[in-house]
């Protein structure tokens, strides 16, 4: 079973994370962050993750740990649930629109964590959510999930759509990359013998 379990408690904040990377796309997420709740569900439902999250965090001060926290913590639970590797796809890749917005996500889980993210916002905010948080939160996952992840957005001219286009084309690559190979079962998916 993919399934993982992983809390992370610091003086900033307290998660909880349980992914079945099997799943049917049904979640949870209470982080105390409207607009990333939102994006945590594209993860969800696009990626056919099942996923619950709970943060308490300090965002009296800012969204800034608790979003980055989460992209930790989520990394940590998928490294726990994908396992060996045994028989994974191991790449995947997404061109997601969303009206004029277009994004690009390419996903290795090559078990070297790297972040290439190309994201030029048309403003700094979306409602409350500081759009620099968003690359926060994919490093955060990228560290901790040994993955390397390229993440272009193509054109936008809505920073709410750029940012969606995003979190959907990154929960795709990230299904296709994840999803067991039939024809490589049991094998690791690299000439090293080992990822």
């Amino acid at each position: 079973m993919r399934q993982a379990e992983v809390t992370r408690n610091t003086l900033e904040t307290k998660i909880s994370v349980r992914i079945d990377l099997d799943g049917t796309g049904k979640g949870t997420l209470d982080t105390g962050v409207a607009f990333f709740d939102h994006m945590l569900d594209q993860i969800v439902r696009h990626g056919l993750i099942d996923l619950d999250i709970r943060c308490e965090g300090d965002t009296y001060i800012d969204d800034h740990h608790t979003v980055e926290d989460v992209g930790i913590t989520l990394g940590q639970a998928f490294a726990k649930a994908i396992g060996d590797k045994k028989g994974l796809r191991r790449y995947g890749h997404a061109y997601v629109p969303l009206d004029e917005a277009l994004t690009r996500v390419v996903v290795d889980f090559s078990g070297r964590p790297g972040l290439h993210y190309f994201v030029d916002y048309t403003r700094a905010r979306i409602g409350n959510f500081d759009v620099d948080l968003a690359r926060e939160f994919f490093q955060g996952f990228v560290n901790h999930a040994g993955v390397t992840v390229h993440i272009d957005n193509l054109r936008g001219e809505n920073a709410h759509h750029q940012c969606e286009s995003v979190f959907k084309a990154f929960a795709r690559a990230v299904r296709m990359a994840a999803e067991p190979d039939e024809r490589a079962a049991g094998t690791i998916p690299s000439t090293k013998g080992a990822l």
